[in-house]
């Protein structure tokens, strides 16, 4: 029986999240040195495959930004191939803007200081998060457990 409960586009919008090939269209512009192209709001994490230790790369929106840190989420939750290899490895390099494979730190926050930043980046993008939340929630099957994922300088 479908979903009529959760509106369209954001059953849509979990469909996009859960397709690789689509996922991973900005992937080259960002290793060609284009991804100022996309602007501030997206980063590419290379990070290193638990298993196999090759290198992996994922572009996400960028949740928050200060001035040593940045933060995204998983929008596919625990699941997400990328952030299970940033918590198996802890290695990650960064490219957005100009800056191109920059090493980072990787903190995943704890859930008090995730929910914070969610409810920081919900405040400051209200419509942008009532949609990726119902998609979120609509692709893990009911309430999304979101991490979010600070970078930082290399310790």
């Amino acid at each position: 029986m479908p979903d009529t409960t959760t509106p369209l586009a954001d059953r849509l919008m979990a469909k996009a999240l859960e397709t690789p090939w689509l996922m991973r269209l900005p992937i080259p512009m960002y290793r060609a040195g284009l991804g100022w192209m996309l602007g501030s709001r997206f980063v590419m994490i290379e990070h290193l495959g638990r298993t196999s230790g090759e290198r992996r790369f994922a572009v996400v929106e960028v949740m928050g930004r200060g001035p040593n840190f940045i933060r995204v989420a998983s929008g596919l939750g625990t699941k997400s191939q990328w952030y299970r290899n940033l918590r198996a490895n802890g290695v990650a390099y960064l490219s957005t803007g100009h800056a191109r494979r920059a090493r980072a730190s990787v903190r995943i926050l704890p859930t008090d200081e995730a929910a914070q930043a969610l409810e920081h980046y919900a405040a400051e993008y209200p419509d942008a998060w009532r949609h990726l939340k119902s998609a979120m929630d609509y692709a893990a099957g009911g309430d999304a457990v979101i991490p979010v994922i600070e970078f930082g300088p290399p310790a």
